[in-house]
């Protein structure tokens, strides 16, 4: 078994699915609770980082939900996405695409405008000092209703040049995609790109009503496509990509261990896997703790761990320019080092 720690730590990456709530480490929550004087269920960093160690996907969107509701200020923001730009940056990631939850925030009676303004000022001081490229995605949660969506995009308009795409994430059982058709033609007439969660805790159907109801260029997550022989065909057909996140795969039971995760079986089938870190804060690690742990798990080699960083600029809603410019960056580092 080959130890390519040390080639993935400067390996020029994209991250594709990372929601930025998701990046909310115990330290920063703990601090901005106490800044904000919020009622905290916490007395200590030390207790509330023990609360991230849950069993499940319920448990972890308790804390998660919990957690959103430090978040008050613009500055608030801010502070959250720069923390993480900066430890991304730090990790070689070239270009994210971060995801964000408007309905979590607007409905406890944050502004829309105090939100995207936070996110849009780190945004540009991140491009600016890291020398990264970043895009947003609004996402909607999907255990609220879809008429909720739809006044969340709405409601996004006035800032329509700010985001990239729209996404559905939250919890996947009992919350099919077809239940916002509606929401994302209405993204789709706006020209707006389109991904969803599907296939991670949902059954290969779900991926199907992605691809055909919602219309998506990207599939979050999408492990059990491998399921479904005639599904994977069309991945493999249409180059559809999936936002493959392993170490959340592990912490939320979707593989017992890593080394039965299926990210080896899923480039070996021709399907464009990419390595993201979802939630990093809550699920261990960020985008290189994701590479070292499938690849030390599955013993992937240089070329295939070069695939995966390709394949992360290839999905990416960027334009030609700056996709030939990363992986141009990518490849001569590949052939350098």
């Amino acid at each position: 078994m080959t130890d390519l720690s040390a080639f993935i730590a400067g390996l020029p990456k994209a991250e594709l699915h990372m929601h930025i709530e998701g990046s909310f480490e115990p330290e920063l929550m703990y601090a901005l609770a106490q800044r904000n004087n919020v009622a905290f269920a916490y007395d200590s960093v030390d207790a509330l980082r023990a609360a991230y160690k849950f069993g499940n996907l319920q448990d972890f969107l308790d804390l998660y939900y919990q957690g959103m509701g430090v978040l008050l200020t613009e500055q608030d923001f801010y502070d959250l996405a720069m923390a993480y730009f900066r430890r991304a940056a730090s990790q070689t990631v070239r270009h994210a695409e971060i995801m964000f939850d408007p309905q979590g925030h607007t409905d406890r009676g944050v502004k829309f405008q105090t939100m995207i303004d936070g996110l849009w000022r780190a945004k540009a001081d991140a491009e600016q000092q890291f020398g990264m490229t970043i895009g947003m995605i609004l996402c909607f949660l999907r255990h609220l209703d879809e008429a909720s969506a739809l006044r969340t995009l709405e409601e996004a308009l006035p800032w329509r040049d700010r985001f990239i795409a729209v996404g559905l994430d939250s919890s996947e059982k009992g919350h099919p995609p077809s239940k916002f058709k509606n929401v994302f033609a209405r993204a789709r007439a706006l020209g707006l790109k389109a991904v969803a969660h599907a296939g991670e805790e949902g059954p290969p159907d779900y991926v199907w009503e992605a691809l055909d109801l919602l219309k998506v260029h990207r599939i979050d997550h999408g492990n059990r496509s491998l399921e479904d022989d005639a599904l994977v065909a069309r991945l493999v057909r249409d180059k559809m990509p999936l936002t493959v996140c392993p170490l959340s795969n592990l912490r939320l039971c979707v593989v017992d261990d890593m080394t039965q995760h299926p990210l080896r079986r899923m480039l070996r089938a021709g399907l464009v896997a990419t390595v993201n870190s979802d939630d990093p804060a809550y699920f261990g690690g960020y985008v290189n703790e994701n590479y070292n742990a499938v690849q030390q798990a599955l013993d992937l080699s240089r070329d295939e761990i070069v695939a995966l960083a390709e394949n992360g600029f290839r999905a990416a809603f960027i334009d030609a320019a700056a996709q030939q410019r990363h992986i141009a960056a990518l490849r001569e580092y590949a052939v350098s080092d």
